[in-house]
């Protein structure tokens, strides 16, 4: 794995951790407020019970936008590496399936990483604003 790659890794691994921390965070926090709610919402709790809706549409349509563009991103790069070492006479036989492999898996870093970064964005947010917000 290369240094970039291994930078990359180790920036989702971070991120994962985090969402693994401030997931059940918000989660629980949301559904103690649904329990104090009660059978009248108020202002409040309507706005931050629609807004619980709305933000995950958001942040997945933000997830897979990025995802789409980072493959197209990774699949012309792929492709232009590709051609490079084909018409390339001084690079033959330095393209290894050992290359080849970095490359997908730098692609695929590439792409998860993307995906990755508006949800946990959002779900960070989340879990420190209703972190100091009281239940009532």
């Amino acid at each position: 794995m290369t240094s970039r790659s291994a930078r990359k890794a180790t920036s989702i691994a971070a991120k994962s951790a985090q969402l693994a921390l401030a997931v059940p965070q918000v989660v629980a926090h949301r559904v103690a407020r649904m329990a104090t709610a009660g059978p009248t919402l108020s202002a409040r709790d309507r706005k931050e019970f629609s807004l619980m809706v709305a933000e995950k549409n958001i942040a997945f349509v933000q997830a897979w936008q990025a995802m789409a563009m980072q493959t197209v991103l990774a699949n012309q790069a792929l492709t232009a590496s590709w051609f490079g070492s084909f018409w390339s006479l001084s690079s033959r036989g330095q393209t290894t399936p050992v290359k080849v492999a970095g490359q997908l898996q730098g692609a695929a870093l590439g792409v998860l990483g993307k995906g990755l970064a508006p949800v946990h964005r959002k779900v960070v947010a989340n879990a420190r604003r209703l972190a100091r917000t009281p239940l009532r």
